[in-house]
């Protein structure tokens, strides 16, 4: 087995509320409250949820664009956690990001060139020449002229904007890519030339992914496993061929069955949520899932570990009895509580 090339256990993110006259802290949002993840080398995991739910506020942790409230983030067997930015330097060779909307996270004032190329010169690599030529490289790998260069991204469509961030965050050949839905913002023929690059620099550069995204079909065929995320936790997380053919959590359930299907005979049954989903800033004090559906196991659920279960080789669900089936919960807790 790999060694781990990034590990963060028990990360929590949360951000102050403030109100009032002095602006006093009244509350704090609970956007990533207990995550423990790992990713391999030349893996894709996949991180998928509702809106809101912290998928991107854990990408920007592990990167540190954003500093964890508490819990620890390994990279390379190295406690990233807690460096300053003058010691994270060197590591961001090795971590780069893919931002949603490239419209936003490419600034119009820079030519093509000078985005690409800004990599190089914070990190003192190579001549002006040799930047020249790599630029060209990159972009030329990731299909786009060398003339682009010379251009501005405001003249580029969202697919070709989003090649030039791509091709930035490769400048620098790095082991890991948080990809932030880097395709939502894109037409759906566009989406697939996208993921298509993806799968082949990863190939070509073995590249590890976390791919992060609310699009469950569009996961599917680029993740090697896939986490299920629900405010702030994960509830489900395994292979991805067993997280489409055998889910075991209830709302990973009701996500599969809302992806659309290619097959107009087909029938399957539609999993209407019901309620709304709890307040991360006052999130409730048992099954979150169960408080939403209204459970009638949600009050036994209140103080106890609801914790990812091995229920079966590699596939984990959150031990909770609002979001299982009786006999899964019979095989993660049997003797704590009785569903009759």
């Amino acid at each position: 087995m790999s060694t781990p090339l990034l590990t963060c256990s028990n990360l929590r993110v949360h951000f102050p509320v403030r109100g009032g006259v002095m602006l006093r802290q009244t509350g704090a949002v609970h956007a990533v409250d207990g995550v423990s993840l790992t990713i391999k080398p030349g893996e894709t995991l996949g991180l998928v949820g509702e809106s809101g739910c912290g998928k991107s506020t854990i990408g920007k942790a592990l990167v540190r664009l954003l500093k964890p409230t508490s819990g620890s983030i390994h990279f390379q067997n190295t406690d990233i956690t807690h460096l300053s930015q003058r010691a994270l330097r060197p590591l961001r060779r090795e971590i780069q990001m893919i931002f949603q909307d490239p419209a936003e996270s490419l600034d119009p004032r820079m030519s093509v060139r000078a985005i690409i190329e800004e990599p190089f010169v914070i990190h003192g690599m190579g001549t002006r020449a040799e930047r020249t030529q790599w630029v060209n490289e990159m972009l030329d790998r990731v299909g786009l002229p060398a003339s682009s260069a010379e251009r501005y991204s405001f003249e580029f469509s969202g697919g070709q904007r989003q090649r030039i961030g791509i091709a930035r965050a490769l400048a620098l050949k790095p082991k890991l890519i948080v990809c932030d839905e880097p395709v939502s913002a894109l037409d759906v023929s566009v989406q697939s030339q996208i993921l298509n690059l993806l799968v082949e620099l990863q190939n070509d550069f073995g590249l590890s992914y976390l791919f992060i995204a609310h699009d469950l079909s569009v996961v599917k065929h680029v993740s090697d496993r896939v986490a299920v995320m629900y405010l702030g936790k994960i509830v489900e997380l395994a292979s991805s061929d067993a997280i489409y053919q055998n889910p075991r959590h209830a709302y990973t359930k009701a996500l599969l069955s809302a992806i659309p299907s290619t097959d107009p005979t087909e029938r399957r049954e539609k999993i209407l949520l019901e309620g709304d989903v709890p307040s991360p800033i006052d999130p409730p004090a048992g099954s979150a899932f169960g408080h939403r559906m209204n459970h009638p196991l949600y009050e036994s659920t209140i103080g106890e570990d609801l914790s990812l279960k091995e229920i079966f080789p590699d596939h984990w669900v959150a031990a909770d009895p609002c979001c299982v089936s009786a006999d899964d919960w019979k095989t993660l807790r049997p003797k704590t509580v009785s569903l009759k």
